[in-house]
This record gives structure tokens, sequence and C-alpha cells, in this order.
């Protein structure tokens, strides 16, 4: 962690651990020992599995091995946006039909609910503020992509989301050069550590043994291995996300793509005044390399998007520390949403890595054969999605076990889904930081020419990531 010449906290892990502070370290593993079932990552999607297996079966031993500490990874690092999107909806469509694409959306959006139900229930108090999702468009190019993907979710269900015209988006908020948006009640703001927190908490209390500084080098049927010793389970589920090419054979399986976000300091009650957002909406926009941001509990607005986007050979950060020239960028966007905050301070800025699967899908799988598990994929979507992933594994390994029955979620079109690994470096490494070039390109491109036609570039940045 550092501070630059403007007073920016760069890295440190998050600026929500900064506000929250980090965690009471737990115990390492100490000795080779047996469980149940061991679980493989201390994030969201690890400990809310431990939850509900926990839930579902007090009697069962789980065991959650993490590297660092519960939430080091994504879950300590994200915008705060639960929402109801999920990676990979529309190839489960084109591979399952509509009607399974549809079923995996309405599972999603009451997926929202059920986080805020458990927060509530386990008394965690994860500053949630339940006002949806706006997703604004300031180009032409991206009016015509916005009313397109407005009427693509209502053909998945979703008859609640609302269009706005560009007096209607002034309305709620006053971003510059808005020229309508969308937005859909299926999304909360929330403080990413307050929920990792209080999930760690939860499962501890219910007697799950987490074993953080414990990283896992090798899993295989029955066991997942440490510098410490071997856990011996019957069930051994992966929930490693952007961190998965650390684990022996898992280099090439998820991309880790970096995401850069800041956070400013608290604006007055004028500044308020002038932008509105009285709403509290997650706030998100229709550019190719898009944004995403949030008012948070306390006043500030935390804004992220991609800054350099891959680490070559799939590395990962260690601290959160990005990139002067991502900051920047992150600032300079900033203002031009927001003209009337340009001397507003930058507090904190940091970077996190997420998981991409080569189709951009995410899973959820049990291999019966082997007992191996694993959730993810979520391509920056994971705050719900996780929750679901994590509802969706616990039925998999209780139908397996015997002591549970098919679901509504054990039939959902992302179970079993498998993919093909991304390609060897320098591949890797050239095919994504051409396509976020390009997609770059294509923005500039679109707000310079002011058609309502999407570039032609984002279209081949499409096809280099696989997309289309």
């Amino acid at each position: 962690m550092s501070t630059s010449a403007h007073g920016v906290v760069n890295g440190g892990i998050s600026f929500w651990f900064a506000d929250e502070g980090l965690p009471a370290a737990r115990e390492p593993l100490a000795s080779d020992t047996s469980a149940d079932v061991v679980i493989v990552g201390g994030g969201y999607t690890g400990l809310w599995t431990a939850y509900y297996l926990k839930k579902a079966d007090p009697a069962l031993r789980i065991t959650v091995l993490e590297q660092k500490f519960c939430g080091y990874g994504a879950s300590g690092r994200n915008g705060g946006w639960l929402y109801n999107g999920v990676a990979g909806r529309d190839r489960y469509a084109a591979l399952h039909g509509h009607e399974a694409a549809v079923r995996l959306q309405k599972a999603m959006n009451d997926t929202v609910g059920e986080v805020v139900r458990v927060a509530a229930e386990e008394h965690i108090d994860a500053d949630i503020h339940h006002g949806g999702v706006l997703e604004v468009a300031r180009t032409p190019a991206q009016l015509t992509r916005l009313k397109e993907f407005h009427a693509h979710e209502l053909a998945f269900g979703e008859d609640d989301r609302e269009l706005y015209d560009a007096r209607a988006t002034a309305e709620r908020i006053t971003v510059a050069d808005a020229v309508g948006s969308t937005w859909t009640p299926h999304g909360a703001r929330l403080h990413p550590v307050k929920l990792v927190k209080g999930l760690a908490a939860a499962v501890t209390a219910l007697g799950v043994r987490v074993h953080e500084s414990t990283p896992v080098t090798e899993i295989g049927p029955g066991r997942a291995v440490t510098p410490y010793g071997t856990v011996r389970a019957p069930y051994v589920l992966r929930c490693t996300e952007g961190f998965t090419a650390n684990i022996k054979g898992q280099r090439r399986t998820w991309l880790p793509m970096n995401s850069s976000m800041i956070a400013t300091e608290p604006l007055t009650d004028a500044q308020w005044a002038a932008i509105g957002w009285d709403g509290r909406e997650t706030l998100g926009d229709l550019a190719h390399a898009y944004m995403y941001a949030q008012r948070t509990a306390d006043g500030r607005i935390a804004l992220g998007g991609r800054g350099v986007p891959y680490r070559f050979g799939s590395r990962t950060d260690h601290d959160g520390r990005t990139q002067d020239a991502t900051v920047e960028a992150l600032r300079d966007l900033l203002v031009r949403f927001f003209p009337a905050l340009a001397g507003l301070p930058v507090a904190h800025a940091w970077s996190g890595v997420l998981g991409v699967p080569r189709d951009w899908c995410a899973t959820v799988s049990l291999d019966r054969a082997t007992g191996l598990g694993w959730a993810g994929g979520y391509v920056g979507s994971g705050v719900a999605t996780t929750n679901l992933a994590a509802r969706t594994l616990t039925d998999l390994v209780r139908l397996d076990s015997g002591e549970g029955a098919r679901t509504d979620l054990t039939r959902l079109p992302w179970v079993g889904h498998r993919v093909r690994k991304w390609e060897p470096e320098p591949l890797r490494w050239l095919g994504v930081h051409g396509m976020y070039a390009t997609y770059r390109a294509a923005d500039r491109r679109e707000r310079a020419s002011h058609r309502a036609e999407s570039s032609r570039l984002a279209r081949i940045a499409d096809r280099v990531a696989g997309r289309h």
C-alpha cells in the first residue's frame, strides 16, 4: 500500500478493507485431517456453500481452506453490485432453449432478495440499500444498444424493468450527456467486506472449520493439498474464481481479469444536490469498456472499470495496488459523468481479479465419479451469482450423497456446462489486451461520430473474446 502525491491511498487490498479493517486472523491448517466436504476458497462462493450445506445438514463436517483471509480476493474488492446479471445466459438460451435461460434469469432475480433475507436473518449489516440498477446511455450508439438491451431483458421475463428518456433519467441522476437509461428493481448496493465478514462469522458460528493462510496447491479426487497438510474428503469443491490459475493444472481454466476501482472522499450536501442520485441505485453505462459505480453509505462514490485488464501468465496482484495511469483514467471518467465533481479528491484506489471462462459463461458442476465440484466464472457479476451458485452446488452435493433429490436449481442450464481452456501464452495476453484496446477505440469512435450504430470495432472485439 502506498500514498501518491495527490493523497490517494493505493492498494492495501481495497477501500472496503481500509474502511472496515482487516479481519482477525484465523488459524491455518495444522496437519493432515479429514472432513465430509472441503471447500477451497474463502470468498463469497465458498462461504455461501458452507453456509447452505451446514444449514441443510448440521452434522456435516465442513472445512474451508483460504490462501490469505476470507474476502482477500474479489469478494473484498468488488463494486458492491448485488444484482441479477449472470454471465452466459444468452449462450445457455442457444444451447438449451429460451425457457431454460428464462428459468436461470428468474432464479437470479430471486437471488437478490435471498441475499438481503439472509443478511437480515444473520444480523449482517452490510449497508444494503435495495435501490435497483440504473444503466445509462451517453451517445447515440449507446442509446441504440440500451434500447436493444432493455427489450432483450423484457424477453427474458423481466417485465418490471423500466425505460427512461433523457428527461426522466435526469430526474433520477444528473449524468452529463445522458440520453436515456434503463432501470431494474433487481439490484442493491452493499459494502462487500461487511458482507464477507458477516458470512465468515456466520459459518464459523455454525461449526464450519475455516483455516486461513492456507494456500491449496493441488486438488484431486478426495483431497486438497496444502503446505501444512492434506484434507481428505468425499467432496472437494473449488471456489477460487480469479485465483484458480494458482492451483496445479488450472493455469488455463479461468482467466484472471483485472478490474480497478477508486473511492472518492465524501461528497458535501451541495455536491449531492448537484448530481441527485437520491435513489442510491447502482450505476452503470452502455459503453463497450463499461463502468460501474455506487453511492456508498458514508456518502462517497466508488467507481470502477477495466484498467490493465490482464497480467502475463495469469499472474495476480498481491495487495490490490493499481497503476497510476488507471487511477487517473478512472478519475477522468468520474468527472466526465459528473462535471460538478471536478475538484473532488480521490481517497483510495485498488484492483482485483475476476474469473473469466473462455466462453464467458458462469458454471456450477459436480463430477459424481470423483466428488470434485466447482462454481465460478462469474465475469464480474459474482456478488449475487455466488449465492445462487452456492445453493446449486449444495443441492448437487446432497443429491449425489443421497441426502437430497433433484431440485429446480440442479436443473438450471449452467449445471455441468464445460468449456475449453484458454490459449497458451503469449496468445492469451495478446488476445485480451487487443480486445480491450479495440473496445476502447470503439467507444472513442462512437463519441466522436455521434452515429446511432455501434462501431464495427466492437464486433471485432466480440469475435476475439469469443462472446459471439
